[in-house]
C-alpha cells in the first residue's frame, strides 16, 4: 500500500502534467482533499519538489495564500553535467539515486528500461558491502554512468 506522501506527490505531478508544468494550489484545500494536516503537504513539497528534483516552489502565506509549483525543463546535457559536477557529491544514497533516475525518465533523458537497469546496478542489493562504503561506491558508479551518457550524446 502506498504511503500518503507518495500519493500526494503523484497527485501533484499529475496536476502539473495536465497544466503543462505550472500549477497554483491552496495548501489548506489540498490538505482537506487528502484529509491530512497542512504540514504533511509542506513535507511533500519540501522533500519531493525541490530545485534538485527539477521544481521551483513559490509560497505565499495567509488567508489567500497559495503555492505555485513550476516544473523546470532543462537540457539533458546541462542536467547530466550538473549532476556530475555538483549534484552528486562523494556519496549517494540509494534513495537519492532513484530520485535522480526518476527525474531523468520524467524529462525523457533515459527510458524506464534504462533507469531500471541502472537502478539494478547501483542498488544496495548489488553493492553488497559494509554500509559505510556503499554510498561512496554508488556515487562513483552513478557518475561513471552519467559520463558515459554524456559521451554517447557527443558521438551522435
Amino acid at each position: 500500500m502506498a504511503r500518503l506522501s507518495d500519493i500526494i506527490e503523484e497527485f501533484i505531478k499529475t496536476l502539473l502534467k495536465e497544466s503543462e508544468g505550472e500549477l497554483e494550489l491552496q495548501r489548506n484545500d489540498l490538505a482537506s482533499y487528502f484529509d491530512c494536516a497542512p504540514s504533511q503537504i509542506n513535507y511533500v513539497l519540501a522533500t519531493r519538489f525541490t530545485l534538485n528534483h527539477g521544481y521551483y516552489i513559490e509560497s505565499r502565506r495567509g488567508g489567500g495564500g497559495y503555492i505555485r509549483i513550476v516544473r523546470l525543463d532543462t537540457d539533458k546535457d546541462d542536467y547530466l553535467f550538473y549532476l556530475l559536477k555538483e549534484g552528486i557529491g562523494k556519496e549517494l544514497s540509494e534513495q537519492e539515486a532513484v530520485k535522480h533516475l526518476q527525474r531523468m525518465v520524467e524529462q525523457g533523458f533515459i527510458s524506464k528500461r534504462d533507469a531500471y537497469i541502472i537502478n539494478s546496478a547501483i542498488s544496495d542489493k548489488a553493492i553488497a558491502i559494509p554500509s559505510t562504503l556503499k554510498d561512496g561506491i554508488r556515487a562513483r558508479i552513478f557518475k561513471s554512468i552519467l559520463a558515459a551518457l554524456l559521451s554517447l550524446d557527443e558521438k551522435k
